[in-house]
Parts: C-alpha cells; sequence; structure tokens
C-alpha cells in the first residue's frame, strides 16, 4: 500500500466506496456514481456554512453549496422526471430564474446537504427497478429515447467535472487537496 502523502487532507484519506476492476458493467457504473457522488460530500465534509457558501474563486459564482444544490437539482432531473417519468418540480431552478443553484444560497447548507442525499437515495431506487441497462428515458426537451446506460455516464461525467471545481473551492477555501 502506498503512504498517503502528507499534504492530503483527511478529506482524500477518508472511506469511499471501492470501485471495482473487475465486474460487470452495471455494477462498475453504479460503483463509479457512488464514489463520485461521496466525493463531493468528502469535499464539502467539515466546513461552516460561510465557507461553503464561500464564492472563492472570482468571478464564477461557484461554492461548495451552490454545486450541492446544483447536483440535487440534477439527479431530480436526471433520474426522476426524465427516466422515470416523475411529475415533481425542478430543484433550484425556473425560467426566470434559471441559475439559483448558484446564485441563491439562502438557507441553510445541512438542508442542501440532506436534500441532496435524498435525491441520490431516490435516483438509486430507480436504478434499483430497472431491469437492464437498457432500460429508457424520454428526454424532456428533445422527445428523445435515452438508456439508462446513458444517463449514468452522462451523471459520472457531471459528477466528475464539478468535482474538480470542488477541489478547487476546497482547496481556495482551507487549503485541504486530494484524490
Amino acid at each position: 500500500m502506498t503512504p498517503t502523502p502528507k499534504h492530503l487532507s483527511k478529506v482524500a484519506e477518508s472511506e469511499r466506496p471501492p470501485i471495482p476492476r473487475v465486474a460487470d458493467e452495471r455494477s462498475t457504473l453504479l460503483a463509479y456514481l457512488e464514489w463520485h457522488r461521496e466525493t463531493l460530500a468528502l469535499k464539502c465534509a467539515d466546513l461552516s456554512q460561510e465557507a461553503v457558501s464561500a464564492r472563492a474563486v472570482p468571478p464564477s459564482t461557484m461554492s461548495l453549496h451552490g454545486l450541492v444544490r446544483h447536483l440535487a437539482g440534477c439527479e431530480r432531473w436526471w433520474f426522476r422526471i426524465q427516466f422515470a417519468g416523475e411529475d415533481v418540480p425542478l430543484l433550484h431552478y425556473s425560467d426566470d430564474d434559471p441559475d439559483q443553484d448558484f446564485d441563491r444560497l439562502d438557507g441553510d447548507f445541512g438542508e442542501a446537504l440532506a436534500l441532496w442525499r435524498a435525491e441520490c437515495d431516490r435516483s438509486r431506487e430507480i436504478v434499483a427497478a430497472a431491469a437492464s441497462l437498457d432500460a429508457q428515458g424520454i428526454g424532456k426537451t428533445t422527445g428523445e429515447p435515452f438508456s439508462l446506460r446513458w444517463m449514468l455516464l452522462s451523471m459520472i461525467a457531471e459528477y466528475a467535472r464539478h468535482n474538480g471545481h470542488a477541489d478547487l473551492l476546497r482547496e481556495v477555501t482551507d487549503g485541504a487537496t486530494g484524490r
């Protein structure tokens, strides 16, 4: 086992679900998505309301709080609304205020984190109920079908991109860096 360099924070040293190196496609995709979900949670761990809400990389309006709100909205949009066809309202979005996930950080971060976790839980239930990776949803804006496989890969990419942002925000906030 390679020792963890001293400059890595507790965030990097924390346990995340392992990604199996030999597994079927569904297990591998779900493991990667869970790993990225937990990475986001770790990037936000042990910070104050002020720290998670800081827009630490001007001129960007991004913050850890905003990223959690944004990804809660992504979970709902893709899994519940588009894939499962649930009739639920969008989170942190309206046509009049499309960037409220990042721009409006009112409310307690703990509540935002709990909402994100609840959306992840519902997403897991939807995936568990899907018979195969070939199961399909319908894009609300395009009317075109997409597969669960495609959606899982898209969500992995969404989390990977935003975890890069989260890593930079966390480093600016308290110097913590890591995987």
